[in-house]
């Protein structure tokens, strides 16, 4: 998958200074890690009468495999083949336009504190993409970059076998691009009509995108005559993102026919009064799984095992119905951030009664844990090495033996969703592994099953129809009966 972007200078503005604008130097080849392979950046040529800037994305295609099936995601809805046999290494996509924005950052804010002139100012431009999808064929590449102040707008079909010319062409192009523009509106322009025109995306559109697509598509999108077919393939066809993104397009061209900023247009709303609803950090989504679930389980004695920095037990406080909390953590520097938290130091002394910080390893058995109603894990068991977690399992499921155990961790399966995190990465650096959902399922059946527990599975966060939810939740419940037969046992 490869692009080139090339100028031409003078003495008195070099070529070269396109390397400033994209902040990557000529003399040098970098390469970068994104979420579905390797993009390099290098200069096949470089002098100050002509230069020219090569994105070459190397795709990884295990991962696009890993990725899922499916329309937009490697895969194709009418092909058993198609997760493996497809035009993601090759053709430029939705793939390669989250390259350029994740590569070329400052470029496309147009950001170029050596050169600030330079970046404000149209230059002469040539783009070549050699391998380009086109759903709508040669004349809605015209449609699409016609407007947008290009002089020259060449598309080449591509045969779909040179040999046999009489089955005729194929759904890609090649496509040359010539004329004077800054280059942030190039690059920005590419970001949003690669996927238009390969009508995919390999990533889960979520309401974000429409913030992007306005950014991407400021000062030539409002204007644009092809507004609509543009927002719709962007946003994958998702009608109520659609409608979103039009009608704040409308208001843009509103201001800038009676050149008012957008705020001084859509002045109806009372920001002190605003209802729109905001973007949940998954943090409180978890946070709030938990709490429901330690309500529900009639828990008042709370162990939050992992406490680390104290968010959860800060919560806990908030509801007078714990009426015991202990904090355990390994980390002594944990500790103290969760102390001055919950500021320990002044807090009155009937809500310092219910609160205990300790120090402890969750891998070796402890008296000062046992008695509790219950004992959280929350995004614990994926910090440890795998050969450590039985040790685990015995402290807290053998030895303190709350009666409810709640665990939350990581569903790796999700991480497709997140169209920054590399493809094969774990969400943290300290992850020792990540599970699936029926691993996960897999491992809390038998640590319920060996030591006499019932386990109920929730899901926190957006639960996607194919990958699941971002966080998944097992609910412990003592059995009762087992463990009275375990103590008549003992005695």
């Amino acid at each position: 998958m490869f692009l080139t972007i090339s100028t031409t200078g003078t003495p008195e503005r070099p070529a070269t200074d396109l390397g400033f604008l994209l902040h990557k130097h000529p003399d040098k080849a970098q390469t970068f890690s994104t979420s579905h392979g390797t993009a390099h950046v290098f200069y096949p040529e470089a002098s100050a009468e002509r230069c020219t800037a090569a994105l070459l994305l190397e795709v990884d295609p295990v991962a696009l495999v890993r990725r899922g099936k499916g329309k937009g995601r490697g895969g194709a809805p009418d092909s058993a083949l198609a997760q493996y046999v497809n035009d993601r290494p090759y053709a430029a996509s939705s793939l390669l336009a989250v390259a350029l924005s994740s590569v070329f950052k400052s470029a496309l804010r147009g950001v170029c504190t050596a050169l600030p002139g330079r970046a404000e100012a149209p230059m002469p431009l040539r783009v070549e993409v050699p391998a380009l999808p086109a759903r709508g064929g040669a004349e809605l590449v015209h449609k699409l970059f016609g407007p947008l102040g290009w002089t020259s707008v060449e598309v080449e079909p591509v045969a779909l076998d040179q040999k046999f010319p009489q089955w005729g062409d194929s759904r890609y192009v090649q496509l040359v691009l010539e004329g004077e523009l800054r280059l942030a509106d190039a690059l920005r322009q590419l970001y949003v009509l690669l996927p238009v025109l390969d009508d995919a995306k390999h990533y889960w559109v979520a309401p974000d995108e429409v913030d992007k697509l306005l950014r991407a598509g400021e000062g030539w999108l409002a204007e644009h005559p092809e507004q609509k077919l543009i927002t719709s393939r962007y946003l994958s066809r998702r009608w109520g993102l659609t409608r979103q993104a039009m009608e704040r397009l409308e208001l843009v061209r509103l201001a800038e026919t009676d050149d008012l900023e957008v705020e001084a247009v859509d002045n109806a709303v009372d920001e002190t009064t605003d209802t729109e609803d905001k973007p949940v950090p998954l943090a409180e989504h978890r946070r709030d799984a938990i709490l429901e679930a330690l309500r529900g389980a009639g828990a008042s004695r709370v162990l939050d095992l992992g406490c680390g920095q104290g968010q959860l037990v800060q919560a806990l406080l908030k509801d007078v119905r714990f009426t015991e909390i202990v904090g355990v953590d390994v980390s002594v520097r944990a500790l103290t951030i969760a102390g001055r938290r919950l500021k320990l130091d002044r807090m009155g002394e009937r809500q310092a009664a219910r609160v205990t910080l300790l120090q402890g390893s969750l891998t070796y058995t402890d008296k000062r844990l046992a008695g509790y109603d219950a004992a959280v894990l929350s995004e614990v068991i994926e910090h440890l090495d795998l050969p450590r977690l039985p040790a685990l399992e015995y402290a807290v499921f053998g030895s303190a033996r709350p009666q409810t155990v709640i665990v939350t961790t990581p569903n790796v399966e999700y991480n497709v969703r997140w169209e920054t995190l590399p493809a094969g990465h774990v969400r943290h650096g300290d992850h020792r592994f990540e599970w699936t959902r029926a691993q996960f399922r897999a491992w809390a059946g038998a640590v319920a099953e060996r030591d006499g527990y019932g386990v109920e599975f929730v899901a926190v966060g957006p639960d996607d129809p194919e990958v699941g939810p971002p966080t998944q939740m097992a609910v412990f419940s003592r059995n009762d009966k087992t463990e009275t037969e375990k103590e008549a046992k003992a005695a």
